[in-house]
């Protein structure tokens, strides 16, 4: 990552990845913040992606965070297969952080760096 994306907000951090990237939304503290690169092919709607960041996002981390701390050592985050993209949501302290990517590409490649970008 470049000096520049270093000091940037955290939607910029996380777009200087990989440009395989298409969206970013951060929910904490019951605050929605949502970036989509222009062009995209494929697109979700704006008002969709407000819908599933406040409430299917943090549902799927719901359940699957209680059911990993059954006996599976918790739940860090959760991949979507959707037929045009695929999701990455990882679950933050106060919320999560959504990262949308082409098909092509590999979001477990990414959650480390993603979760850099709110280390404290």
């Amino acid at each position: 990552m470049n000096a520049a994306a270093t000091n940037a907000d955290p939607h910029e951090r996380i777009f200087a990845l990989n440009n395989a990237i298409r969206y970013v939304a951060i929910y904490r503290a019951g605050t929605l913040q949502s970036r989509q690169r222009e062009g995209l092919a494929g697109a979700s709607s704006g008002e969709s992606d407000r819908y599933e960041e406040l409430l299917v996002n943090p549902t799927l981390l719901t359940l699957a965070r209680q059911r990993g701390n059954i006996d599976c050592g918790g739940a860090e985050f959760v991949i979507v297969g959707y037929g045009n993209f695929l999701q990455l949501v990882v679950d933050l302290p106060d919320g999560h952080v959504s990262v949308c990517f082409d098909r092509a590409a590999d979001p477990l490649a990414h959650v480390d760096a993603i979760r850099k970008v709110f280390a404290p």
